[in-house]
């Protein structure tokens, strides 16, 4: 397949690092130099699934397709308002589709995963035109008096179109069982029967545990997929990267030994917004004119589970 068009649409509330520390031990210096982060984009009285639909309508207008023509969307999230109904149908209503839908959560590297979807039943015959949503609100699962968490986090709705085509050149998936260095744990309602403690807890991260193992999966991932399209990190022109931490980043741009301007940003105005992060990353690089025809990207990411992703494809 081939990405034919992106979409966004992110929260009007920006909090930035002086705000915080308002209320936190901190101070935008602190929060700079440890993530990179100054500002971050905050659901306030917007709601995920209109994020969500503003930034699928998006990309299809830019792939110059219409809702009826496509075959499947895919939405990744990791929580919203909804139990159920799933995030994906909701999106399909909203814009008029009526093809089948399925939510997936793979954390920070539910756009990834969704690609491989995607690519897989493209492969298999089933469809032709596939609408990816990645649309996340993290910010709704932090304890916002704990400096180590709260400030990474921002809100957002990133999107692509897939159409028929060969320039996904090589995808490669991993995964890590290791449930106690990120997560979150959220009780369910009670029955007569549950004779178990149940405690509503917010994000817990071990936060340099994932650090090594951000760097270390992404690394290995990317290596990954350049040796099966039979090509060198000099010949890839933009590595777009989950939107962790600035320090991951660099980690990773020194492992590939490529030069800092391969690597296109926007952490300092958007936080962490999850698996949103790469199709936000992508639409701005595209709207931005950044992205010219046959340019080879590499894009790569990494989440709680631990699951991480790289893919390799042509613009």
């Amino acid at each position: 397949m081939k990405i034919s068009g992106t979409g966004s649409a992110i929260p009007k509330k920006i909090v930035t690092n002086e705000m915080l520390a308002e209320f936190l031990d901190t101070s935008d210096e602190w929060i700079r130099t440890r993530t990179g982060v100054h500002s971050r984009h905050v659901i306030s009285d917007e709601r995920l699934e209109d994020l969500a639909i503003e930034a699928a309508e998006k990309a299809l207008e830019n792939a110059g397709l219409e809702a009826e023509d496509l075959d499947f969307i895919i939405c990744s999230n990791v929580v919203n308002e909804y139990v159920t109904p799933q995030l994906s149908c909701i999106i399909q209503g909203g814009i008029g589709a009526t093809c089948p839908c399925i939510d997936i959560n793979c954390a920070c590297a539910g756009f990834i995963h969704a690609l491989e979807i995607a690519e897989s039943f493209y492969k298999s015959g089933r469809v032709n035109n596939v609408l990816i949503v990645c649309a996340e609100e993290p910010t709704r699962m932090t304890d916002w008096s704990d400096r180590r968490t709260c400030v990474l986090f921002g809100d957002g709705a990133g999107a692509a179109v897939l159409t028929p085509g060969d320039k996904i050149r090589s995808i490669k998936l991993s995964a890590s069982s290791a449930t106690d260095k990120l997560w979150q744990y959220r009780p369910l309602h009670p029955t007569p029967y549950i004779n178990k403690e149940e405690v509503d807890m917010p994000l817990q991260m071990k936060g340099q545990e994932v650090f090594k193992f951000a760097v270390k999966a992404a690394s290995k991932d990317i290596s990954r997929t350049l040796k099966e399209a039979g090509l060198s990190a000099e010949d890839i022109d933009h590595y777009l990267l989950h939107q962790a931490n600035i320090r991951i980043i660099n980690a990773i741009q020194e492992y590939l030994e490529q030069p800092k301007e391969k690597f296109p940003v926007n952490i300092e105005d958007h936080g962490n917004s999850s698996s949103s992060c790469c199709p936000i990353l992508l639409d701005e690089c595209n709207r931005k004119g950044l992205l010219k025809p046959g340019d080879l990207m590499v894009m790569s990411a990494f989440g709680a589970g631990f699951v991480s992703g790289a893919v390799l494809f042509e613009w």
